[in-house]
């Protein structure tokens, strides 16, 4: 079964340690720093469509692209269900497919989302379309896991579980890619049913995702070791970027 295909309806239940807030802090914190009035944002690999709906309550507009219509299946429903005054459009895209009507004034990718982009091309692509269809010096936001991280992983397994789902993932680590097979059991009614999954995220080293970045037009690329606008440290699982499309310094 590909990635996200059993496991988009359980999701948001077996991640409901994920603090959205922070995110959308952190998002709204570069937004009042952006040259450029934010109005229409992307969320790139929206999944299922959290942030985009929580940005969309913020009174933005927003669009959310992702591979899997799985989960944008469940961003849709999520969107319903808000009764938002402007929904979300969901285009069912992969990043490095990348296809807009016009431009976006930024784009925000969450979750370590690009770590899933594998192929070095495919992201090279999609950081060409990304500033293809970004504003001149709108910012480009996104996260990713730390390589040291990733391979610290390497033989773990970890359990998430509600009611009447049980999660079971377990990690190897080769070369670049950490690999989690998924072991997913859905009750139904006195019967535990078992679907699987397999999930790769490659570990992108710092430097080479500035060089593809600069490469496809950005201009200023700054990474952080947290949402505090610190430098990253060797212990830092998570890596955030801030890009720029432009050479203007944040006001």
């Amino acid at each position: 079964m590909s990635a996200y295909e059993g496991l988009a309806r359980y999701y948001d239940a077996l991640t409901g340690d994920v603090d959205y807030d922070a995110w959308l802090s952190w998002y709204l914190h570069w937004f009042e720093k952006s040259r450029v009035p934010v109005h229409l944002v992307l969320d790139l690999c929206c999944g299922t469509g959290t942030l985009t709906c929580m940005l969309a309550q913020k009174g933005y507009s927003t669009i959310g692209t992702d591979l899997s219509a799985d989960m944008l299946s469940e961003a849709m429903e999520k969107s319903f269900d808000l009764a938002l005054e402007e929904p979300p459009l969901l285009l069912n895209q992969s990043a490095s497919q990348l296809d807009l009507y016009g431009t976006v004034d930024t784009c925000v990718c969450s979750l370590d989302s690009l770590n899933y982009v594998t192929d070095e091309g495919e992201l090279r692509e999609a950081f060409r379309r990304l500033h293809t269809f970004l504003v001149p010096e709108g910012y480009f936001l996104f996260d990713v896991l730390a390589p040291q991280w990733m391979e610290g992983l390497d033989g773990q397994i970890f359990v998430d579980e509600t009611e009447d789902v049980l999660c079971l993932w377990r990690a190897s680590f080769e070369g670049e890619t950490l690999t989690y097979g998924m072991d997913l059991f859905e009750r139904d009614g006195n019967v535990w049913r078992r679907e699987q999954e397999e999930h790769r995220e490659r570990a992108w080293q710092p430097a080479a995702l500035e060089a593809m970045l600069r490469e496809a037009g950005f201009a200023r690329v700054q990474v952080f070791g947290g949402m505090e606008e610190r430098p990253p440290e060797s212990s830092d699982g998570r890596l955030f970027f801030v890009c720029t499309n432009g050479d203007g310094e944040p006001s």
